[in-house]
């Protein structure tokens, strides 16, 4: 079995080749931090094998040996070292214990500017306020999952390769493209001029049924905000349409991942 070109043993803790790894629990010191190191971390066989299909430059890979096996054909033709650790040596480095018994590390690739990436979509979703990295990751692997074009970040929204947000989506944030609208709301105007139409998902009563909404024709965005507080009143005036999800009696919202999938179902038209 071919292994990746540096096979590493790794017996003590304090050992400095494997610092990409070290005190992921500790916020302060996280090297996946945008502040800090910037790195991209993955964990588990599934995540790993699609980092490594991906744009981003791996630097390590850090497990237990039956996980590194588990992954020798996806890292043949790599020219990058592949720590091996006991279980329990391993989650001293890292500082808890890993069940998925493997992480790799990534430097960043570049980030696409907005204009490259609505140029050649057709389909978008724009996320503005969207903080918690567990629906961030939710939605991205939802917009995979339908086949949405790409994402664009506006104001509020936290880190798409934060450790978590890359593990709740199931490493396809790696491979979903993204960019960030940096003046916000006036950068919706960028997809207007590009003939998008914009519609903002809100549980409003006045908004149109998505049944009706025809999100499925021509070039469309639709527009998601934070839980609790929906999308500002500017985004969905900035909006060429606001859209409900239909909903039973005593329900007033959906989990913004929830309502994102269903509402890139729609566009989808399937």
């Amino acid at each position: 079995m071919r292994y990746v070109a540096h096979m590493v043993e790794i017996s003590e803790v304090d050992d400095p080749r494997v610092d990409d790894f070290r005190d992921l629990s500790r916020a302060d010191r996280r090297p996946d931090r945008p502040g800090g190191r910037g790195l991209v971390i993955t964990e588990g066989v599934v995540v790993v094998e699609r980092l490594l299909a991906s744009p981003y430059p791996v630097r390590a890979l850090f497990g237990v040996r039956r996980r590194i096996d588990e992954l020798a054909g996806a890292t043949a033709a790599l020219d990058v070292p592949a720590y091996v650790a006991s279980a329990d040596v391993m989650a001293q480095v890292v500082g808890f214990h890993l069940n998925r018994g493997v992480l790799a590390v990534a430097d960043r690739a570049p980030v696409l500017p907005p204009a490259e990436l609505i140029e050649r979509s057709r389909r978008l979703v724009v996320l503005e306020g969207i903080g918690d990295h567990e629906n961030l990751g939710a939605l991205f692997r939802n917009a995979a999952a339908l086949g949405v074009d790409g994402v664009l970040l506006g104001a509020g929204c936290s880190d798409p390769l934060y450790r978590r947000s890359v593990r709740v989506s199931m490493g396809h944030v790696l491979r979903v493209p993204f960019a960030h609208l940096e003046s916000w709301p006036e950068d919706l105007k960028l997809l207007r001029d590009n003939g998008f139409r914009i519609a903002a998902l809100t549980p409003r009563a006045d908004a149109k049924s998505l049944r009706d909404a025809a999100l499925d024709e021509g070039r469309v965005a639709v527009l998601l905000g934070s839980e609790g507080p929906g999308l500002t009143e500017e985004a969905i005036t900035a909006a060429d349409l606001a859209v409900r999800i239909p909903m039973a009696g005593g329900v007033d919202s959906l989990n913004v991942a929830t309502a994102g999938a269903i509402a890139f179902h729609a566009m989808s038209g399937a």
